[in-house]
């Protein structure tokens, strides 16, 4: 099985690609009928959220720049 790999795209969504579900706060499945890649909405402006639908355009500006988080909390 290949890894799913998601990417934070500049001023829009993030790509999901590779093998994946996605479920709802209750455990259920979003019927994707098959998809191997889509978009899911952080602009928070999609109709038809949790995905992306391309409202974001001319409306959200945030450059994805990848850094490293501070190591977990141990205790």
């Amino acid at each position: 099985m290949s890894k799913t790999k998601l990417v934070i795209n500049n001023n829009g969504s993030i790509k999901i690609d590779g093998d994946f579900e996605i479920v709802d706060s209750n455990g259920n499945s979003y019927g994707l009928e098959g998809r191997k890649a889509l978009g899911l909405c952080r602009c928070g402006l999609s109709s038809n959220k949790p995905f992306c639908d391309g409202a974001h355009r001319n409306n959200f500006e945030h450059t994805s720049e990848a850094f490293d988080l501070p190591p977990m909390k141990t205790s």
